[in-house]
């Protein structure tokens, strides 16, 4: 199985991976320089590590974070194969060089002062789109998520189990190192709010809505989703579990509006109708956006 996925040199698709790599790399170096590191926020990760180490020793954060990136690389692909491939090794080099350079200029001066939670909140979310760009490049980030992998493979837990332990405890080598409870607190806001975005920033912000409506009325509901909202959908045949009787259900996708003016209509002809509805994270298909955009993108 083929781990890594490499982009011809100079071809659009090549641009715009670098691109995002670039793009990304800057936006996560500005969150930690800006508003992560000036407070001590230890949001787990290489960065978390080598953020305690700057302020106990006065280590550099970016050689810091490459120094422990480049062994966990090479430890990684022995261990577990070629996964990490160039763009990954330049998206952390990158990272170093950033985060070193904007702050030998901003010398760590917070850009909100005097608010750690509005800068753990805001770190967060510019962390966030940073990582999801450098994700949609098809890189990784590195870091602390080797170790997470390796850890992994030798006692069968699940990785995203692994990934928390390991920045769960970053966060409390935060907390010991410099004995303060806000520490921890405002880490794991920021973790929160990354792992929003990043979700945010690979899947999209969607208005849309997954609706499965059971209803005698189904026909009626179908022209109304076909002829006055301008949608599509499908029949599911299925069978009652109280009294086995043979229904069908619709399976159609809408936006907030439409699902108001869908509900009203249901309501009007079918009061006892059930319907389930559902936040729809990605959709992709005919009529909206395909999957061969969205992989090119």
């Amino acid at each position: 199985m083929a781990f890594l996925q490499k982009d011809k040199l100079f071809t659009r698709k090549w641009f715009i991976s670098y691109g995002l790599i670039v793009a990304g790399t800057l936006l996560v170096s500005l969150g930690y320089v800006y508003f992560i590191t000036p407070y001590k926020i230890v949001p787990g990760g290489i960065y978390g590590i080598s953020i305690v180490l700057h302020h106990t020793f006065g280590l550099p954060v970016g050689l810091t974070a490459l120094a422990f990136n480049i062994p966990l690389t090479i430890i990684g692909t022995r261990v577990l194969g070629p996964r990490f491939g160039a763009k990954t090794v330049v998206g952390f080099v990158l990272t170093s060089v950033f985060v070193d350079v904007l702050s030998y200029f901003s010398e760590f001066k917070p850009l909100v002062d005097g608010d750690p939670l509005l800068s753990s909140i805001f770190g967060g979310a510019i962390i966030g789109v940073g990582v999801g760009l450098i994700f949609k490049s098809k890189a990784t980030s590195g870091g602390s998520d080797v170790i997470a992998m390796i850890i992994s493979r030798y006692t069968r837990l699940s990785l995203g189990l692994m990934m928390m332990a390991v920045d769960s405890v970053i966060v409390l080598v935060g907390f010991v190192a410099f004995g303060d409870w806000h520490i921890p607190l405002y880490s794991w806001i920021t973790i929160f709010v990354m792992g929003k975005v990043i979700d945010a920033v690979l899947q999209g912000v969607s208005y849309e809505k997954t609706i499965f409506i059971v209803s005698d009325q189904h026909q009626a509901i179908r022209d109304k989703i076909i002829n006055d909202l301008h949608r599509g959908g499908t029949y599911l045949n299925a069978e009652g579990m109280y009294n086995g009787n043979q229904k069908k259900v619709i399976f159609t996708v809408v936006n907030r509006r439409e699902l108001a003016m869908l509900e009203e209509f249901i309501n009007q002809i079918d009061p006892k109708a059930f319907l389930t509805v559902m936040d729809a994270n990605e959709i992709l298909g005919k009529g909206f956006k395909s999957l061969r955009d969205k992989l090119e993108e």
